[in-house]
């Protein structure tokens, strides 16, 4: 029976995924989840160095809100493209003292990052989970799928732990796109035998999806990710508002 995601053990937690997956989006709403299941000590690292505009680095200051640490260049650095990868994202990886969840670049140009990481990362301790969406053109199929995981394992020198279904399209996703989502990575795990971790969904959904009798953890989102012009049109509104 489907239930609400369960806390995860491991103390390094990487999410990748192809370019337009949605993998930012599953990583701040994953640490939000952990921050309200009452885990203290949480960093999140951005380590894209692929998508200029979907970073998680953008809600810094709804996650500092919430207790989690958010470990990204700062100043000038704020929107390079360039891997600035500081010494402490390798001595918290190598301590795992803290909880620390890793945004990583799409595909395998983004996973590429964590290759230079690779001797602080110690097999068996970390959680490397591949997002897949179903909508996105080179993960619609499982060849495509299969294709991804081991271009990122290559790519990254680590090994894949878990997959998470994220199938959606924004604004109009609905259950039977988080349905067709689930069958294909589903599939994808059953080929693989790497464990498909649990499934995403907007919270508006939620009735709807845990009525739904599947044999998988899901992950309630909320849209934090927002677009350019959504943000612009937000500080807009709040003008209009205040009188200015």
């Amino acid at each position: 029976m489907m239930s609400e995601i369960q806390d995860i053990a491991a103390k390094v937690i990487i999410f990748v995924g192809h370019f337009g997956s949605g993998k930012t989006e599953v990583a701040v709403n994953f640490a939000q989840f952990l921050a309200r299941s009452g885990k203290s000590d949480l960093k999140l690292v951005d380590l894209d160095i692929v998508n200029l505009y979907f970073r998680s680095r953008e809600t810094r200051k709804t996650l500092m809100a919430s207790g989690i640490e958010v470990i990204a260049p700062v100043n000038d650095d704020f929107y390079a493209d360039s891997p600035i990868i500081s010494p402490q994202i390798k001595s918290e990886i190598i301590a795992r003292r803290s909880t620390v969840i890793l945004d990583v670049g799409g595909d395998d140009l983004g996973a590429r990052v964590l290759s230079s990481l690779r001797d602080a990362f110690e097999d068996g301790q970390y959680e490397l989970f591949v997002v897949l969406n179903s909508n996105r053109p080179f993960t619609q199929d499982v060849e495509g799928c299969l294709k991804m995981i081991k271009s990122i394992e290559a790519a990254s020198r680590l090994t894949v732990t878990g997959l998470i279904s994220n199938s959606h399209l924004i604004d109009e996703t609905t259950l039977d796109i988080i349905k067709e989502g689930f069958y294909l990575v589903k599939k994808v795990a059953d080929i693989t035998g790497i464990p498909l971790k649990f499934i995403t969904a907007d919270a508006k959904l939620k009735k709807q999806v845990l009525d739904q009798n599947f044999p998988v953890q899901v992950l309630f989102l909320e849209r934090l990710m927002l677009k350019p012009w959504e943000v612009m049109s937000g500080m807009k509104l709040k003008r209009t508002r205040s009188g200015l």
